[in-house]
């Protein structure tokens, strides 16, 4: 039989129109392995780049961010404040602290931002409300005076317990804000510290932040991991004459975070400069094996998971009033969890960093 060539040519002609028409995802947008991210120019919080950015899930150590702007606002940071049982017996990260022991509400504010020390965060909150309980609703109040909508604390660490959830753009926002404080900006930028309790017991600190060694742009940020929320990450870049704020939640490996990262930085500053387009996008999240902080993945596990079915959102304009809106009514819900392996479980601790 003979083909028609005007039939062929209309049948190319249709074929190129459907590939042109497909939606095109750049390596960067691929790349972000994390359940949901974000970047956002800090001076007017539009978003550059996002994905999956009102997904909730918990907040994990970055709850420590309002945990210190609560103290900072409530307490003297030369105040000394006594160890009490509750919060040295707190689940936590080395250096421990121990019951009776004295340390300045600063000190206590090092370990808690720099090292992620749980007890140090129950000792400020202890000190300034009388309990967990009660300094989790200041933090509350924090969170909305700041415009934090979607975000719920539940006690002063990130420690599971309780209903607790952040998303990355609120995140971001909280960031911005607790940047304001002169105190948390210095020691979220401080890569290694020598303090000692007020009786002379020495403690070293080393931060969590391993981009404080390789950015020097890196303005400061906050680790978090646990077993629920995976590890998490929040920090500020200065780019040129621009801040850029990024935040990283749901990521299976540690290492992954510092990838992230970067890309999420270049590909905001690509935004300010007019080379690329704001972009928002939304996938179908599904749990992961987790890869722990101290286990160093092989090059090909450090590859980033493609997501599945793309929604991919421009944003036009400078403001930020409309595009959030539109967000609000595009969550994504949280698929059903993979299987984790029992060496993974067996190793995984309720702890944060």
């Amino acid at each position: 039989m003979e083909r028609n060539p005007k039939m062929s040519n209309v049948l190319r002609a249709l074929l190129l129109i459907l590939i042109l028409s497909m939606p095109f995802y750049s390596h960067a947008q691929e790349s972000v392995s994390a359940k949901a991210a974000v970047a956002i120019d800090a001076s007017s919080d539009r978003i550059l780049y996002a994905k999956n950015p009102n997904y909730k899930q918990p907040p994990a150590s970055t709850a420590k961010l309002v945990t210190a702007m609560v103290a900072l606002d409530k307490l003297s940071m030369e105040k000394i404040i006594k160890i009490s049982e509750n919060a040295a017996n707190t689940p936590s990260v080395s250096p421990r602290i121990r019951p009776g022991e004295h340390f300045t509400a600063q000190n206590l504010l090092y370990m808690t931002l720099m090292r992620s020390v749980n007890s140090a965060a129950v000792a400020l909150a202890e000190a300034v409300a009388g309990s967990e309980d009660a300094f989790a609703e200041l933090m509350n109040k924090k969170a909305m005076e700041l415009g934090a909508e979607n975000t719920k604390f539940a006690n002063a660490s990130g420690l599971p317990g309780g209903e607790q959830y952040i998303t990355a753009y609120d995140l971001a926002k909280i960031m911005k804000a607790s940047l304001q404080y002169p105190q948390i900006k210095e020691i979220i930028n401080t890569r290694a510290k020598h303090l000692a309790s007020t009786e002379g017991r020495k403690v070293f600190l080393k931060n969590t932040n391993q981009l404080l060694w390789s950015d020097e742009g890196l303005l400061g940020g906050k680790t978090g991991y646990t077993k629920a929320a995976q590890h998490c990450f929040v920090c500020a870049a200065q780019k040129g004459e621009s801040m850029i704020i990024v935040a990283v939640l749901g990521e299976s490996v540690r290492d992954n975070l510092w990838h992230d990262t970067n890309i999420l930085l270049s590909r905001g500053y690509d935004v300010l400069v007019g080379k690329e387009d704001p972009m928002v996008f939304f996938t179908n999240i599904q749990d992961r094996t987790m890869v722990l902080a101290s286990y160093k993945p092989a090059p090909s596990q450090r590859i980033a998971k493609k997501e599945s079915t793309y929604k991919k959102t421009k944003l036009r304009g400078k403001g930020s009033k409309g595009k959030i809106d539109t967000l609000k009514k595009s969550r994504t819900k949280p698929g059903k969890s993979s299987a984790v392996t029992k060496k993974t479980l067996e190793k995984s601790k309720q702890q944060n960093s």
